[in-house]
C-alpha cells in the first residue's frame, strides 16, 4: 500500500539533492508548484501521466518514487530489465473502467487470476459452447504505424465474432492478449477501449485478458494483438453446412473493403509505390480505404436466425470465396458462383491495376466485395435478402448444384 509521506519526502529529498526550487521541478513537468507541494506533503500522489516524467527529472524509477525509498542494491531487477512493475500496475488499474460489463453473467473483474462467466442458460436445452481465436494479420503493422490503434481493436473483434456467428452462435465473452516490448500508456489504454467498444457492439463483454510486456522479444513501440471468444449454440441449431440441398439459392453480403485479409500483398505494394497512400479511391485516400474496420455481420443475421432458415454461412477471409464457402458445402454438391454478379468494390478494382494482379490471385487473397456468404433454402431467400439488406447490400450470386468441386465458378469479376 502507498504512504503518501514517506513518498512525499522521497519526492522532496531527491528535488533538494539535484538543486530544483519546487517552481523549477513544476515548470519541467509543466505542473503548478501547488501540485508538487502537495506530492511532498503527502496529500496527493503524482498521477500515471506524470509518473515517468518525474522519474526521469529525479532519475529515479517509478517503483522507487512509489516505494518512497532507493533500491538498496545494485543488483539486477525487473525494472533495469525493461518492466517497470509499479508503473504497469498503475496502467492496470486505470484499465479497469473498460473492462466494466452491464452484462450480469459477468461475475467479477480485473483483479481475479481468471475471469467468471455464468453459462446458465435454461432457454438452451442442449448448450454447445463455440471457441475461436483471432489477431488481425500485418494490418496491425499499418495501423500502428498510421495511428489507427483503436480501429484495430475492432477489426480484430469484428472478424472474431463473425467466425463464430456463421456457425448460429451467440457470442457471450472476449478475453485478449496485448504483447508489447514497453509498456506505452496511452497505447495500451486506447487498445483496451478500442476492444471492449467493438465487443460492446458486438453485444458481448470483454470480461479479462493479459498485457505482457516483453522487451527482450518484442522491439519498443511494436504492439501483438490477439483476442479468444467464447460464444453459445443449441445444439440442434449448429449451422455446418450439412442442411444444404440441391437447388438452395448462394446469397453475397457485402464488404466494406478488404477487412483483414490481403494485407501482405498490399504491403508490398506501398513500399515499392510509397505515393500510392494519397491517392483518392471513391472519396477517401488509398490509406483510408485499407483501414476500414472489417464489417460486423452479427447484428445483421441474428433476426435472421431466429426466424429463418440458413442451411450454411461462410465468413470470407483469406482465400477469397473459394476457400472458405468449400468448407460448408457437404461432398457431392457444388456450389456454383455466377462472378459477374459480385459487385467489386473500387478499392480492389485499384489494387489489381496499379499492382498488375491476375484475377485468380485476387480471388485468391481478397474478398473482392463478399464479406459474407449464406445458402438459403429457396423458399426462404427473399425474406432472407429483405432482412440484410437493412443492414449491407445482400444479392443472388449463385446456386447449389451437383459435382466433384465443391464450389465452381462461371463467367468473370467485372472490373469496369
Amino acid at each position: 500500500m502507498l504512504n503518501g509521506v514517506k513518498v512525499g519526502k522521497f519526492i522532496m529529498e531527491k528535488r533538494k539533492a539535484l538543486g530544483l526550487t519546487q517552481q523549477q521541478l513544476a515548470d519541467r513537468l509543466n505542473v503548478s508548484f501547488q501540485a508538487i507541494s502537495k506530492w511532498e506533503n503527502g496529500t496527493t500522489y503524482p498521477n500515471i501521466e506524470l509518473l515517468k516524467d518525474l522519474a526521469a527529472v529525479l532519475d529515479v524509477s517509478a517503483d522507487e518514487i512509489l516505494a518512497g525509498s532507493e533500491k538498496v542494491t545494485e543488483g539486477l531487477s525487473y525494472s533495469k530489465a525493461g518492466v517497470d512493475i509499479a508503473y504497469t500496475d498503475t496502467i492496470k488499474k486505470e484499465m479497469s473502467s473498460y473492462l466494466t460489463s452491464a452484462d450480469s453473467r459477468v461475475l467479477n473483474g480485473l483483479g481475479p487470476f481468471a475471469s467468471l462467466y455464468d453459462i446458465n442458460f435454461p432457454e438452451i436445452r442442449q448448450p454447445v459452447l463455440v471457441l475461436k481465436s483471432e489477431e488481425p494479420g500485418s494490418k496491425q503493422k499499418l495501423a500502428m504505424e498510421f495511428g489507427y490503434t483503436e480501429s484495430i481493436c475492432h477489426d480484430m473483434i469484428n472478424h472474431l465474432v463473425n467466425d463464430i456467428a456463421v456457425m448460429g452462435a451467440r457470442p457471450l465473452a472476449v478475453l485478449d492478449t496485448i504483447v508489447c516490448g514497453n509498456a506505452e500508456k496511452d497505447t495500451i489504454k486506447a487498445l483496451v477501449k478500442g476492444i471492449s467498444d467493438a465487443c460492446r457492439e458486438n453485444d458481448c463483454s470483454l470480461v479479462g485478458g493479459e498485457t505482457s510486456i516483453q522487451p527482450s522479444v518484442v522491439a519498443h513501440g511494436v504492439y501483438v494483438l490477439t483476442a479468444s471468444i467464447a460464444g453459445i449454440v443449441e445444439r440442434e441449431r449448429i449451422i455446418d453446412g450439412s442442411a444444404v440441398r440441391e437447388g438452395d439459392a448462394v446469397l453475397a453480403v457485402a464488404s466494406n473493403g478488404l477487412h483483414t485479409n490481403g494485407y501482405s500483398l498490399v504491403r508490398l505494394l506501398m513500399d515499392q509505390k510509397p505515393e500510392i497512400k494519397l491517392d483518392k479511391i471513391d472519396g477517401l485516400t488509398f490509406l483510408e480505404q485499407i483501414m476500414k474496420p472489417h464489417a460486423p455481420y452479427y447484428r445483421a443475421i441474428k433476426g435472421v436466425l431466429e426466424k429463418c432458415r440458413i442451411h450454411a454461412m461462410a465468413h470470407i477471409t483469406g482465400g477469397g470465396i473459394e476457400g472458405n464457402l468449400c468448407r460448408v458445402i457437404p461432398n457431392g454438391l457444388c456450389a456454383e458462383i455466377d462472378l459477374s454478379q459480385v459487385k467489386v468494390p473500387k478499392i480492389f478494382r485499384y489494387i489489381r491495376q496499379v499492382g498488375g494482379i491476375s484475377d485468380d490471385e485476387m480471388l485468391r487473397t481478397f474478398n473482392c466485395g463478399v464479406g459474407l456468404v449464406l445458402v438459403v433454402p429457396q423458399q426462404e431467400k427473399n425474406e432472407i435478402l429483405r432482412q440484410l439488406c437493412s443492414f449491407y447490400p445482400c444479392y443472388e450470386i449463385g446456386r447449389i448444384g451437383t459435382g466433384k468441386s465443391r464450389v465452381a465458378f462461371r463467367d468473370r469479376l467485372s472490373w469496369i
